[in-house]
């Protein structure tokens, strides 16, 4: 397993200064976002000028892309947007790309149907989907997952074990996933805050390294952590980085 970091870590910066400032913290991989509300590089424009998204990917200050995050709404340029963020990770040596799965309501064959023609594009370009355990959408509950998983072969899992600590009880277990997972997005959370100080939430790091090493994970650990309101987010940073690779 490898340590990686999200460039949402540093939203507010463009995405070289958020690359620069990541290397400075010595990360040594990371996840590229690309999101259609976001500021670093956007679906729409992705697949408008593949070389000028490859282009401002050039200089990742010494950081080796593990993982692309792909964003965007259902609209009927989904596919194609999908498709260049797919030909970008491949240019780049990316064999992941995380996706969201659809809201709840959605009715299941339908959400089958489009993940099986994501997984159609990104296989087709050497590139591997990991459908992100969210709540609120389909992936918040792990049977539905695997099922998901089951129901359209080569589906990968993205998991985010703070969407089945937050608003929960008592933690969910992601036992039934584990196989799935192609690569994990990390930070604390506590049941009744998404997002707390590193070593105040209910994470338990080193269980789930050991969980992961038992199913022979061998992928990153990527540290996704927004800034939050009067936090040193630096700091937080490298705690977190070092924390991980205490455990690896």
């Amino acid at each position: 397993m490898i340590v990686c970091v999200s460039t949402e870590c540093f939203p507010e910066l463009p995405l070289s200064k958020s690359m620069e400032r990541l290397a400075e913290l010595e990360f040594t991989a990371v996840e590229l976002d690309v999101h259609e509300q976001g500021e670093h590089l956007t679906p729409g424009k992705v697949a408008a000028n593949p070389e000028l998204a490859i282009a401002e990917c050039s200089d990742l200050q010494r950081l080796r892309p593990v993982a692309v995050s792909f964003s965007a709404p259902e609209t009927p340029e989904l596919y194609d947007r999908f498709t260049a963020c797919c030909k970008l990770a491949k240019s780049l040596g990316v064999v992941t790309i995380v996706v969201d799965s659809s809201e709840l309501g959605t009715p299941f064959n339908g959400e089958i149907e489009r993940l099986r023609k994501m997984v159609s594009i990104a296989s087709s370009l050497g590139v591997l989907v990991g459908v992100k355990t969210t709540a609120g959408r389909m992936t918040q509950d792990t049977e539905t997952t695997a099922s998901l998983c089951r129901n359209v072969p080569g589906l990968g899992v993205t998991l985010d074990p703070s969407h089945f600590i937050f608003g929960q009880k008592k933690p969910v277990s992601w036992d039934s996933i584990l196989k799935y997972v192609c690569h994990v997005h990390l930070r604390d959370t506590k049941p009744d805050a998404f997002q707390v100080r590193v070593g105040q939430g209910s994470i338990e790091y080193g269980k789930l390294v050991n969980q992961l090493e038992r199913v022979g994970y061998k992928r990153a650990l990527c540290v996704h952590l927004p800034p939050l309101d009067g936090v040193d987010q630096v700091a937080e940073l490298r705690k977190m980085r070092l924390l991980l690779e205490s455990l690896l």
